[in-house]
């Protein structure tokens, strides 16, 4: 069974609904207009899919007032509590533990509260056991090489091999391989953290381009950075956007 809403949330839902269709009035002109000028024949994310970046780029931010509210719309539009919570965890890795501890606890608050006013949020599922050793280092080897569309190498990973090592085995072995929450939403997360951070511009581009190796698309893209944008995230919104016009598969 999917969330039972009370009205107060079920209001708050309808609310959303509108500025999503209505809100470009609050958004300077500007992004609005980049960010919907993709195919209007790309099928436009689901609702959860638009929830999520606004939550990487709060979290990663450390806005807890913006991250509380992201979460609440999130959980609203059918995101389980596990996969709030896999999006939180994952996000330590490109915006630090303390960011990623204070989100989750945020969560807590978040979910009890509405437990508190009759919401019934659905749990979710716990990720299927991963391999560990050699094992784990293949799988995440195998998913960078999905992901990045090629095997990753290069003089930074010769210089710092332990890093290499690291990004295999834990970024793409033990967070990308648990299979709790997909790939696309993965890197709705990524982009929404990173798009909230200042100096990431390489790392944001390249995830960009892992999005649409996923099969997002640069439309689908454009969407996640108008959601950041109607929900006061601005900055982040210019950052996403004018990674997503560096990339010239977006406009296809």
């Amino acid at each position: 069974m999917s969330n039972t809403i009370p009205n107060d949330a079920a209001r708050r839902r309808a609310t959303f609904a509108a500025v999503a269709v209505f809100g470009a009035a609050l958004v300077p002109a500007a992004i609005v207009a980049q960010a919907g000028s993709g195919s209007a024949e790309t099928a436009a994310l689901n609702p959860k899919q638009v929830a999520i970046a606004p939550i990487g780029a709060a979290m990663a931010r450390g806005d807890m007032a913006r991250l509380a509210t992201a979460l609440e719309e999130g959980l609203d539009a059918g995101l389980t509590v596990s996969d709030a919570k896999e999006i939180l965890v994952q996000l330590y890795a490109y915006a630090g533990f303390p960011r990623s501890l204070n989100a989750l606890g945020e969560l807590m608050k978040v979910a009890q509260a509405r437990q508190q006013r009759g919401v019934r949020d659905e749990p979710g599922r716990n990720p299927a056991p991963l391999p560990t050793g050699k094992e784990l280092l293949a799988l995440g080897t195998a998913n960078q090489t999905r992901l990045s569309g090629a095997p990753v190498t290069g003089p930074l990973f010769e210089f710092a091999p332990a890093i290499d090592e690291y990004l295999k085995t834990h970024l793409f072995g033990d967070i990308f391989g648990r299979d709790n929450l997909d790939w696309q939403s993965r890197e709705l997360a990524t982009v929404g953290a990173l798009s909230a951070l200042e100096g990431v511009e390489s790392q944001l581009q390249a995830h960009i381009r892992i999005s649409m190796n996923v099969g997002l698309t640069g439309a689908q893209l454009r969407q996640a950075a108008q959601a950041m944008a109607l929900r006061g995230q601005a900055d982040a919104a210019k950052r996403a956007l004018a990674a997503i016009e560096r990339t010239p598969a977006s406009n296809r």
